[in-house]
């Protein structure tokens, strides 16, 4: 099974029930279906200003993973991630990108820090708590885009190594929920012209069969923008 369809097993939401009877969806159906949703209902404007829209926070707290990884190259990912690119939203753990190469390095220094392991993810990879007590994710990936990922992070004041836009989209794309696709249609919706051309091109060589659908994510999130 390849990443993309491990990712689609492990995250998709489902209802077990013996009375309903659910269609399995892949996660460009699932897409679909939300950006079709989206387009019927979307209105101009999103009862937020631009100012608040363009603004760029760090009020949540993250722990300083340079106390507990300090030889293992990774990426701050997930919700932590997004703060970058669009207002802070709310998120309850920490998640970080590590090639699979580099998955017994990473376990090996969380446990000389004191992290506890809690568990694997479906995805690949584990979780763990920190020193503070937050859940750490920690996802494996050997996916070429995680090997471009990794060589190409976003360097951030406090030196911790953010995932770049073009591969946190194609992350979120390969992942297909609905908040997900929130994510991404509010980051497009923000990007310049030089962002949302490296965006393209990374979906080009990565997942071209999303392009269309991040082009509606793109038109979508710029309505947001609109008074």
């Amino acid at each position: 099974m390849s990443e993309p369809e491990r990712t689609a097993a492990a995250l998709s939401y489902g209802v077990a029930k013996a009375d309903l009877e659910i269609p399995t969806l892949t996660i460009a159906e699932r897409r679909a279906q939300y950006l079709a949703l989206a387009q019927r209902h979307v209105r101009p404007g999103s009862g937020s200003s631009t100012a608040y829209l363009q603004r760029r926070t760090a009020i949540q707290s993250l722990f300083d993973l340079r106390q507990v990884i300090r030889n293992t190259r990774y990426l701050l990912v997930g919700g932590l991630a997004t703060r970058h690119y669009m207002p802070e939203r709310m998120t309850l753990d920490t998640d970080i990108l590590v090639l699979a190469g580099d998955q017994e390095a990473v376990e090996r220094e969380l446990t000389a820090a004191g992290c506890q392991k809690l568990g694997l993810l479906a995805i690949g990879g584990s979780t763990w708590t920190l020193p503070d007590g937050t859940i750490l994710a920690v996802v494996v990936s050997d996916a070429p885009w995680a090997r471009e990922a990794i060589e190409r992070p976003l360097q951030t004041a406090d030196d911790i190594p953010v995932i770049a836009l073009p591969y946190l989209v194609l992350m979120k794309l390969y992942a297909g929920r609905s908040q997900d696709i929130a994510d991404i249609t509010r980051m497009l919706g923000g990007a310049d012209e030089s962002a949302l051309a490296e965006v393209r091109a990374a979906v080009a060589r990565h997942n071209p069969e999303a392009a269309n659908d991040v082009e509606s994510m793109i038109v979508l999130g710029r309505l947001e923008y609109q008074s």
